[in-house]
């Protein structure tokens, strides 16, 4: 027996990367933390991931609260596969294909060792914060959150030490040429403003 059809669209968007794609739907994919896989690292609990991947002109695929960034290659222009890229999302979606496993769900706050896990491996993750780190966090999903979301992009709290927050810009925020520019002027002077204690934001290369 065929899955049932899932009513639900699916539509290209653009980025401030010209490399990413964001292909929004209107439904939840991911209730959990933004999942990173590439096609460098082998791809678990997320099955329409590895199957993004099997196209050889998409390098990374990003899968958020209700779309998938993908990072395509500097091999082709999206002109040339972006509507291949949203006819098949789309199919997938509506077929009832399993889209992200119960296991691989994660929390929104990550440690910086858990940043260079291998991507796509489903880990639990137990985080212990201060209460400054829960504000931190709590402001960075209020104001800062939903404007990066909305780029295709995510920001994750890593830590809090001497002053500095360390976050983990990732989809279409890595590697974005004016990714720096909104860490500095906007994430930076927001929690500057709000948080005494905190002198500068980074981001966590990786």
């Amino acid at each position: 027996m065929s899955a049932r059809s899932i009513p639900v669209t699916v539509y290209a968007e653009m980025t401030p990367n010209p490399d990413v794609m964001k292909f929004v739907t209107n439904k939840i994919i991911n209730p959990g933390a933004p999942l990173d896989f590439s096609s460098s690292a082998p791809v678990k609990g997320a099955p329409i991931a590895g199957a993004l991947l099997n196209f050889p002109f998409i390098d990374n695929v990003f899968i958020a609260n209700n779309y998938i960034s993908v990072t395509k290659n500097d091999k082709i222009d999206w002109d040339m596969v972006v509507m291949e890229t949203r006819e098949f999302i789309l199919n997938y979606i509506q077929t009832g294909k399993e889209i992200i496993q119960q296991e691989a769900l994660q929390p929104h706050a990550i440690k910086e060792n858990q940043l260079h896990e291998k991507k796509g491996e489903a880990v639990q993750y137990n985080i212990s914060t201060s209460e400054l780190d829960d504000k931190i966090i709590e402001a960075l999903n209020e104001y800062i959150r939903p404007a990066v979301e909305s780029d295709g992009g995510s920001i994750d709290f890593v830590n809090f030490k001497e002053g500095k927050v360390t976050v983990a810009l990732r989809g279409a925020c890595s590697g974005c040429p004016s990714s720096t520019v909104t860490l500095k002027q906007g994430i930076q002077s927001l929690l500057t403003r709000m948080f005494p204690e905190v002198t500068s934001v980074e981001s966590l290369a990786h």
